[in-house]
C-alpha cells in the first residue's frame, strides 16, 4: 500500500464557519487519527500575513502535536529560512524534537513571495544566503557545542533528541535549488518533480547516493463523498480559494508553481491536482500509487469545515483503509 501522510495549513476564512480555535482543535483530533490508522507523516506548511490565517508558525504548533501523539512524524515543509533567526529555527526545533522524541523533519526553503518577504524586511537577494546560513547553522547548533555565529562565539541547548541530529531538507522549485541541497542538505523535497533529476544528478557528482526515480505522489487534494456532484458541492468554494491563493503567489513571483488561479478558461474543477471521488476510486487512485508512493490528504485545505473534513476521513477509513 502506498505511503499515508496528512498535511495541514490551517487557513480559516473569514466566510468560513470554524473558528481559528476550532479549526485547530480539529486538525490535532484528526492527526491523532491518522497516527492510529498508520499515517506516517503529519506536514504542516508556513505562510504570512494572510487574510485567511494561514498557519504563520508551524513548529509552536508542531510542539502540539508533539505533546498530543506518539509515532507519527512531523514535518515542517517548509520553513522560509529568510524569515527566521537561524539561532531561533535551532532552538525551537530542538525543543520539538525534544517533545516528540526525534519525529521532527525540517524543510528550508527560500521562500517566493515578495509581499512575505517585505513584511520581513527581506527581499529576493536574501533569500539564497539565508538558507545556506541556516542549513550551516543548524549542523553546527546541533551538536551541542560552542561554534562560531556572524563573529561571535554561541552555543544551542538542548540538543535536539535524535541522533547525531533530525534530518535536515531543502525544498525549491528549480535545478539550481536542487543543486544547492545536493552540496548542502540530507536530501531535496522539489515543489514540482521535474527537478527531482537534477538533484539526483548532482548527488551523484557529489559522490553520493543514487536516490533513485522521483518519488510518485498522488493528487495534491482529494475529497471523499458517496455522492461526487454532492462532495463538489461542500468544498467547491474551498478549492477555489486554494488555487486562488496560490497561483496569485506565483504570478507575484513570476514563477511557475504548477498552480493556476481559477479563470473563465480553467474552472475550480478542471484541474487534475483537484479530485472530489467516491470511496472506491479512492482505493483505486492509492492502489495505484503502489508501495513505494505517497498519498497525501488534505482535509481542511482552504478553510474546509472540520465536520466536512471528518466525513471525507471517516469514508477513508471505513471504505478504503478496511479494503486495503
Amino acid at each position: 500500500m502506498a505511503r499515508l501522510e496528512i498535511r495541514y495549513d490551517l487557513r480559516s476564512p473569514g466566510w468560513a464557519p470554524a473558528s481559528v480555535a476550532d479549526r485547530y482543535e480539529a486538525a490535532l483530533e484528526q492527526i491523532r487519527w491518522a497516527e492510529r490508522l498508520g499515517f506516517r507523516t503529519v506536514t504542516l506548511s508556513e505562510h504570512h500575513g494572510t487574510e485567511d490565517g494561514y498557519l504563520p508558525s508551524p513548529l509552536v504548533f508542531a510542539a502540539a502535536v508533539a505533546a498530543r501523539t506518539e509515532r507519527i512524524t512531523i514535518r515542517i515543509a517548509a520553513l522560509v529560512a529568510p524569515l527566521h533567526d537561524p539561532l531561533r529555527i535551532a532552538e525551537d526545533a530542538a525543543v520539538v524534537d525534544q517533545l516528540s522524541r526525534g519525529r521532527l523533519e525540517l524543510v528550508l526553503a527560500n521562500g517566493y513571495v515578495p509581499s512575505e518577504l517585505a513584511m520581513f524586511g527581506r527581499g529576493l537577494a536574501d533569500r539564497v544566503p539565508a538558507v545556506v546560513e541556516a542549513v550551516r547553522t543548524l549542523q553546527e547548533a546541533w551538536t551541542g557545542e560552542p561554534f562560531e555565529f556572524r563573529g561571535r562565539t554561541v552555543r544551542v541547548t538542548p540538543r535536539p533528541y535524535r541522533r547525531p541530529r533530525p534530518p535536515i531538507l531543502l525544498g525549491g522549485s528549480s535545478a539550481a535549488a536542487a543543486r544547492r541541497a545536493a552540496r548542502i542538505a540530507d536530501l531535496f523535497m522539489p515543489s514540482d518533480p521535474v527537478h527531482w533529476e537534477a538533484y539526483r544528478d548532482a548527488v551523484l557528482a557529489e559522490g553520493g547516493p543514487d536516490w533513485g526515480p522521483a518519488p510518485v505522489i498522488g493528487p495534491r487534494f482529494v475529497h471523499l463523498s458517496e455522492d461526487v456532484e454532492a462532495g463538489w458541492q461542500e468544498v467547491e468554494r474551498y478549492v477555489a480559494a486554494d488555487r486562488d491563493t496560490y497561483g496569485r503567489w506565483a504570478e507575484e513571483a513570476g514563477l511557475d508553481t504548477g498552480h493556476r488561479r481559477v479563470t473563465d478558461e480553467l474552472g475550480v474543477r478542471d484541474d487534475p491536482e483537484y479530485r472530489v471521488v467516491t470511496p472506491k476510486e479512492c482505493a483505486e487512485l492509492v492502489r495505484d500509487l503502489g508501495r513505494h508512493g505517497t498519498f497525501v490528504l488534505h482535509p481542511m485545505m482552504g478553510g474546509i469545515p472540520p465536520e466536512v473534513a471528518w466525513r471525507s476521513l471517516e469514508l477513508f477509513e471505513r471504505h478504503v483503509l478496511a479494503e486495503a
